[in-house]
Order: C-alpha cells, then structure tokens, then sequence
C-alpha cells in the first residue's frame, strides 16, 4: 500500500503541473487584465501612460506568456504564492485569512450530509416503493433540481425578511461582542442557513447514490443467506449490506468535499461569508491572477487528494482490492 501511495503521489506532481498550465493560459486569455480599468478612457483618469507602463513591468505583463508562467511557477517552488494585483498583500496571506471560514462551513455541511444521507438512502432501499421511498425520492430530485442561489435566496426571504428568525450576512453580529456560550449561540445562528443550502444539496445527490447502492447490494445471494442464518434485518443491513454498498459511494463522497469547497463560492457570496469562496468572486471580478491561480490550485489539490483517500479506503472496505 504505501508503494502505491508514493507512486500516486508522484503521479500527481505532473497533473498538477498539467492543470496550472491550462488554467494560467485561460486566466491570461480572458477580456481585461488586472489594469483594465486603470487603462479605460472613461475611468478616474489619473493614471498616466507612463504608470501604466510602469505597473504593466512590475506585473511582468509585457513579458512572454511562457515566462509569466515560468516565473510564476519558480516562484511557488520556493513558498512564494505571488502578490494580489488588487491589495498588493501575499497570495497565502489572503487564502490564510479566509480559509477557517470556508473549512468550518464545509466541514459542517459535509457532516449534515452524512447524518442525513446515509440513513434516509438506507431506508429508501430497504422500504422500496413505500411512502417514505416516494417521499425521500421527490425531495431528493427536487434538492438536484433546484440551484443553491435560488435556494439561498428562499431562506433569505422566508427565515430573514418574513420571519425575522435569523440573521441574513456573515458569520457574527460585528454590533455585539459576544463571549463565551454566547459567541457560540451567535455564530451558529449565522451559520444555519449557509450550512442547511450547502448541505440540503449535496444530501438531495448522495441520497440517491446511497439508495441505489443498497438496492444493488440488497438482491445479492450473500443477503439471502443471511437472513436465512437467522440475522434480523437491520442485522443484515448494517453487518453485510452497508459495508458493501459504501464501496461505490466513497467515491461519490471523495469529490462531495471539493464539490462542497468549490460551491461555497455561491454561499458565501450570497450571505457576504469572508471565506474563500467570496474571495474568488472577488478576484475574478478584478482579475486578480495570482489569487486565482492559488485558490484553484488549492482546489485542484483536493481533487486530487481525495480520490486518492477514495482508493485507499476501498482496500479497507473491499479486501480483495490489493494496491502494489
């Protein structure tokens, strides 16, 4: 296993040189630039041509696409992220700054996800074609449905503007410093609705995932022998059925999590969350490249990162899987 390990980590390096190479070119190929309002007539008019020239060389944007890139790159093998055109702060500063936020709302909605998941698949299967099954079915096709803006936007209007119930933008009340249980009852009031819109989505895909997971594993020979060894039911279930059928959807659940960190771009920027989802609308708004190239790159790590999690939890589920 650990052979297998290190050769995928290898692997890695390559792929993700592939994908900083693809993604720096459609970054420098896309309208406008990080001076693209500074160099508009109809802008404030102070920066002459002569400062222009001047921060177009300090950006290196005269030179070469290739030696961007090659400088770009140096750059990061020795720890440097670059700078943002926009606040002139360090790149992982930046990402620093707001990735608590972005890993406590994730990491909060992955885990509303499996509560609610993996009980209401299960129960689907094993009560196929009941009312819960119809029930759970509906709801999880509407959750595929319907978008998470629009859905930010219902809670917006039913749990802020009619109801009054919770707070509509951030993470804390910035009027109050609370302390103690406090702070915590505030932040979780903040954090309801991001963490439920998140959540409720990925719940709707990987309901379905696990549902038919079960039904595969429920029609096998190995089931029909359990249960004629005497094995109640949810015996069955929880000792045969679920460990089998979890083989399929640790897949489905290796890309939830960057799924979940790439969604929280809509979230965040809906409920004016600080998190690193926000900041990529920001940058992109500003062509910010440096900051861009980090966040996707981060994102693209993770991808990677946890489909190999995915395989290596297959040989933990599955013994005849063997990795050399």
């Amino acid at each position: 296993m650990s052979h297998y390990v290190i050769r995928r980590a290898l692997q890695a390096i390559p792929l993700l040189i592939g994908i900083s190479v693809i993604v720096f070119v459609l970054l420098q190929m896309t309208p406008g630039g990080p001076l693209a309002i500074a160099e508009n007539p109809g802008g404030s008019g102070r920066v002459t041509q002569e400062q222009l020239e001047r921060l177009r060389a300090k950006y290196g944007l005269d030179d070469p696409l290739y030696m961007r890139y090659l400088h770009w790159a140096g750059d990061l093998v020795r720890g440097d992220w670059g700078t943002s055109f926009n606040t002139g702060q360090p790149v992982l500063a930046m990402i620093g700054e707001r990735i608590p936020a972005t890993l406590l709302l994730t990491g909060l909605a992955f885990l509303v996800t499996l509560i609610l998941a993996f009980p209401i698949g299960i129960i689907s299967a094993a009560r196929q074609y009941s009312l819960f099954d119809y029930i759970a079915t509906t709801a999880a096709f509407l959750g595929i449905a319907v978008p998470s803006f629009w859905l930010a936007l219902m809670f917006l209007y039913v749990f802020t503007f009619s109801l009054g119930w919770l707070p509509a933008v951030g993470l804390g009340d910035p009027r109050q410093q609370y302390e103690g249980f406090a702070a915590v009852v505030d932040r979780a009031r903040h954090l309801i609705m991001p963490v439920s819109v998140l959540a409720l989505v990925s719940t709707a895909s990987l309901t379905r995932y696990v549902r038919a997971a079960m039904l595969d594993v429920l029609g096998q020979d190995y089931m029909r022998t359990a249960r004629g060894k005497g094995l109640t039911e949810r015996a069955a279930l929880m000792r045969h059925a679920l460990k089998n059928a979890a083989i399929p959807v640790v897949t489905i659940l290796a890309l939830e999590i960057p799924d979940l960190f790439i969604g929280s771009v809509i979230v965040e920027s809906i409920f004016a969350i600080s998190g690193m989802g926000r900041l990529f609308v920001e940058s992109a708004d500003l062509r910010d490249y440096p900051v861009l190239m980090g966040i996707l790159l981060i994102a693209s790590f993770l991808v990677i990162l946890f489909n190999l999690i995915a395989d290596i939890l297959y040989s933990r589920l599955d013994p005849r899987i063997r990795y050399r």
